[in-house]
C-alpha cells in the first residue's frame, strides 16, 4: 500500500467515524426528549433505593462481609492442606503448611465469634428500636 493510499483510507475511516457519530445526534436534535424517551420511568419505578431499614441493610451489609471473610479463611486453610500434601515430608514446608491452617481456623473462630456478637447486637438493637404499639 503506498503512502498516498494509507493517506486517502485514513481519511475515508475518518469521515466515516464523524459521520456515524455525527448523523444521529442530528436526527434526535429535532426532538426534545422526555424522562419517559429516555426511560427513567421504568429506571425509577424498579429501583427502590432507601425504602429499607438502615438499620437492617447495615445488618446486611455486615453479614456479607463476615461471609466473605469466611471464604477467604477456608481458601486459606485449604491452602495450608494442599501444601502440607505436597510437602513430600520436608520439615520446612511441612512447618509453613501446618502455620497456614492453625492461621485459617483462628481466623475462622474470630470471624464466627464476630458474627455471633454482631446478629447479637444488631437484633437487640432492632428489638430495642422497633415501633411498639
Amino acid at each position: 500500500m503506498t503512502q498516498r493510499q494509507k493517506t486517502f483510507v485514513g481519511w475515508a475511516a475518518s469521515l466515516s467515524l464523524s459521520a456515524a457519530f455525527m448523523f444521529p445526534a442530528m436526527s434526535l436534535a429535532a426532538d426534545s426528549l422526555t424522562a419517559n424517551q429516555l426511560g427513567m420511568n421504568a429506571i425509577q419505578s424498579s429501583i427502590a433505593l432507601g425504602s429499607g431499614d438502615v438499620r437492617q441493610t447495615a445488618a446486611r451489609i455486615i453479614n456479607v462481609a463476615l461471609g466473605f471473610l469466611g471464604i477467604v479463611a477456608v481458601v486459606i486453610v485449604l491452602l495450608g492442606g494442599f501444601k502440607y500434601m505436597i510437602s513430600g515430608g520436608e520439615q520446612t514446608k511441612v512447618d509453613e503448611a501446618r502455620k497456614l491452617i492453625i492461621s485459617g481456623i483462628i481466623g475462622l473462630a474470630i470471624i464466627l465469634s464476630a458474627w455471633a456478637i454482631t446478629s447479637f447486637v444488631i437484633s437487640n438493637l432492632l428489638s430495642a428500636t422497633a415501633d411498639k404499639p
